[in-house]
């Protein structure tokens, strides 16, 4: 990822979607991380599935980029 940004992925809700934050900004629910891909891709990063995966710049509470089972 090229840029320096905060993304926050939060725990899965009751249908096991994650909302996802940039910079303080909710960009949506991600149902897997493919959805998640989208989302920053769409936030102007150079991101891939893997990016996603092994990002240190990723916050992920409730879980890691496997959890996505409802709450």
């Amino acid at each position: 990822m090229a840029a320096q940004r905060m993304i926050v992925v939060y725990p899965p809700d009751e249908q096991g979607a994650r909302r996802v934050r940039v910079d303080g900004i909710i960009l949506g629910r991600a149902a897997d991380l493919r959805d998640l891909t989208e989302y920053l891709r769409r936030a102007g990063l150079e991101v891939d599935d893997l990016d996603v995966v092994r990002s240190p710049l990723i916050e992920w509470r409730g879980g890691g980029p496997e959890a996505w089972e409802p709450s």
